[in-house]
């Protein structure tokens, strides 16, 4: 009886683990409805995302199904409320992508993205659901609608009208495989370019992101080439995680995409509904820059040759070296050391992780108001990340934010935002706040040091919180234009202005302190931070500069047939004027941002804001860096406005007049 008993219990244990709930399926029960991370298995998400899909698609063919005449409720503000399932799956899965990620992972997000790229495709060449959009974008006019609203529709309209509805039925067809083809081909380049950022931590035992300090202090100019090879080499080695193939494949989908939709190249349709609008104003708006950061570097390369000349009358250096790509940043160092007297193994102990974030909170505090509280018993997906409940100043709940700072390898390199929920006002009128994770790759605490930050490092925390300070201040009623989702080369403003108040004085005093003894950052010290500000800001806009126009010089091409990548590449940095003693901030083989990150034809965005955000700065240095006034408009006419707006518009209504051009080059010391 009893071994009857004990196969009965043994049977029901294995019923009731087999009727287990897919996490997905439930309502979450967790703060402020934080992903169950401790609760969701690896094979959750395939079942829970082909739910979403399945939901999505009935929630589609209801729109369509509806007998009543199209309005912009029963159409377009339906269909911006769809897909809440098919959101909360890739919310949490395709952030796991990039910072959490592991071979079964992988697997399933291939799969996914696959998935995700066919419904997308079923939904862009929906014909009887563009009908309906069509009918009421023909009555815009006189529906009286809010701008929002207005803005709303034309998004979701050119989101058919711009990506090929109108095409025959082969052609949508073939536009349905390109979009699924660039969609697995953009997911294989970034696992990778992770796998070739592992191997050169095995090979040297840094991550990507600790490379620019090891060749400030690598004192054998023998190992810096090597660790500069390596690093510039990326997917460049050949063998399985060799990117060349995948990149000229992507390349020439892009190519066959653009003119199918009647664009003579990418660029031409990717700048369509950006500020710039097209390929000639960015390729002018580059070249005015780069003339002005090439002849700075110049001079920086000359400074640096007359510190390598003394290691070479020291017998440090053969005789006749001169300045090399492997050599700009220690020799920068020693530049910086002589001119400045500024070591960045002094100001380093100044600026512990958690010190240097509690400022960026201090510093959003004091411009919006905002409140921080670490969520104690938050699910977390890995041991390195902390949570925090943002609140207003009236204690009204803002969002939630994720910090995740530390590198391993089951994380890309390279600093991020992104959302895991949007914010957005449902059908019945409930707010849905947003929850924010901010990602970066600084070094780790060691047994007796905690995680230090360079200067660079400070301000990548900065700009990345301007990114989460966009999607958590957000105040739209419409996922549509929530929040990030705007123009490309708009998105960066809110990041980068917000870099201005890192090194500000009064900032500094606030939050950085010795690791130590608590001791406030000397002022002296705070003086030559402020000194050497545009210290070696040749250097830093050519690279930034050079990658931008390798960008746009590849999606110009109207083939790639025939062409060799390292070939092509080395051709457009000669045209361009580069000088030896640099490479682009990212070559090609390993330019995540334009062949796995959305920034394709884009990579001058952060150069284009910089012009929106040093002259916007501007006024609030001429106001007061905590005026209230000016912090108050920012936050209405930017912050909370999401892509409500045409982006100039929304700029003029801050800033009362069109950004000066040569804001950007004043910040930056170049004129």
């Amino acid at each position: 009886m009893k071994r009857i008993l004990a196969f009965a219990i043994a049977i029901l244990a294995m019923t009731a683990c087999n009727q287990r709930t897919n996490p997905f399926l439930e309502d979450w029960n967790t703060p402020y409805g934080i992903p169950p991370f401790d609760q969701i298995q690896i094979t959750d998400y395939l079942p829970a995302l082909q739910e979403g899909i399945k939901a999505h698609d009935a929630e589609v063919q209801a729109i369509i199904d509806n007998p009543e005449a199209p309005t912009f409720d029963n159409v377009i503000a339906a269909y911006d409320a769809s897909g809440d399932l098919l959101a909360k799956v890739s919310g949490v899965l395709f952030n796991l992508a990039e910072t959490d990620n592991s071979d079964a992972l992988e697997k399933v997000v291939e799969e996914a993205t696959t998935l995700v790229a066919q419904h997308d495709n079923d939904l862009t060449f929906n014909k009887a659901l563009f009908a309906k959009v069509e009918a009421v974008n023909k009555q815009k006019d006189a529906l009286g609608l809010t701008r929002e609203q207005e803005m709303v529709l034309d998004k979701i309209y050119r989101s058919f009208a711009d990506n090929g509805i109108a095409l025959d039925q082969a052609g949508q067809d073939r536009m349905k495989e390109i979009n699924t083809e660039l969609s697995t081909l953009s997911n294989r380049f970034g696992n990778y370019l992770l796998k070739e950022n592992n191997a050169f931590k095995a090979k040297f035992g840094i991550s990507i992101s600790e490379y620019t300090d090891a060749m400030t202090t690598e004192e054998d100019r023998a190992k810096r080439e090597e660790m500069f090879r390596a690093y510039s080499n990326r997917g460049n080695n050949g063998g399985e995680t060799d990117t060349k193939e995948i990149i000229l494949n992507i390349l020439k989908l892009k190519q066959e995409k653009a003119k199918l939709l009647g664009y003579p190249n990418p660029a031409a349709h990717i700048l369509s509904d950006k500020m710039a609008k097209t390929p000639e104003a960015v390729d002018a708006f580059l070249a005015n820059i780069f003339k002005y950061a090439v002849n700075q570097a110049k001079a920086e390369v000359k400074e640096m040759q007359k510190e390598m000349n003394l290691d070479i009358e020291a017998g440090k250096v053969e005789k006749g070296a001169t300045i090399q790509p492997w050599d700009w940043f220690y020799y920068a160092e020693k530049v910086r050391k002589a001119k400045y007297a500024l070591d960045e193994e002094t100001t380093k102990p100044y600026f512990q992780m958690e010190n240097v974030r509690q400022g960026v909170f201090n510093n959003a505090s004091k411009l919006y108001g905002l409140q921080f509280e670490k969520i104690e018993d938050a699910p977390l997906y890995n041991p390195d990340v902390e949570v925090f409940k943002v609140s207003d100043a009236d204690g009204s709940l803002i969002g939630v934010l994720t910090t995740d700072y530390f590198p391993r390898e089951s994380k890309r390199g390279g600093a991020w935002m992104n959302n895991i929920r949007d914010q957005y006002v449902t059908l019945d009128g409930k707010m849905v706040r947003p929850i924010i994770v901010n990602v970066g790759n600084f070094n780790k605490p060691t047994a007796d040091t905690p995680s230090l930050l360079s200067l660079d490092n400070v301000e990548t925390m900065f700009h990345e919180f301007g990114h989460a300070l966009h999607g958590l201040l957000s105040q739209c009623r419409y996922r549509t234009v929530s929040g990030t989702a705007v123009a490309r080369d708009f998105v960066e403003l809110p990041s980068q202005i917000n870099e201005n108040w890192a090194f500000q004085k009064e900032v500094l005093a606030g939050y950085a302190k010795h690791y130590q003894t608590g001791e406030v950052i000397p002022e002296e010290l705070v003086d030559k931070i402020i000194a050497a500000g545009n210290f070696n800001q040749g250097f830093m806009t050519t690279e930034l500069c050079a990658a931008s126009i390798l960008d746009m010089k590849w999606h110009e091409l109207d083939s790639v047939e025939g062409i060799d990548i390292e070939v092509f590449e080395k051709q457009v940095c000669q045209e361009m004027g580069l000088i030896d003693e640099i490479i682009p901030r990212y070559r090609t083989t390993y330019f995540n941002h334009i062949f796995n990150s959305g920034y394709s034809a884009g990579y001058y965005s952060y150069l284009w804001a910089e012009v929106l955000d040093k002259d916007a700065f501007e006024l609030f240095m001429e106001k007061g860096i905590y005026d209230p006034a000016t912090a108050k408009s920012f936050r209405q006419n930017i912050l909370e406005k999401g892509g409500s707006d045409e982006p100039m518009t929304l700029y003029k209504n801050f800033r009362g007049a069109e950004p000066d051009p040569d804001a950007l080059l004043r910040a930056r010391g170049l004129k």
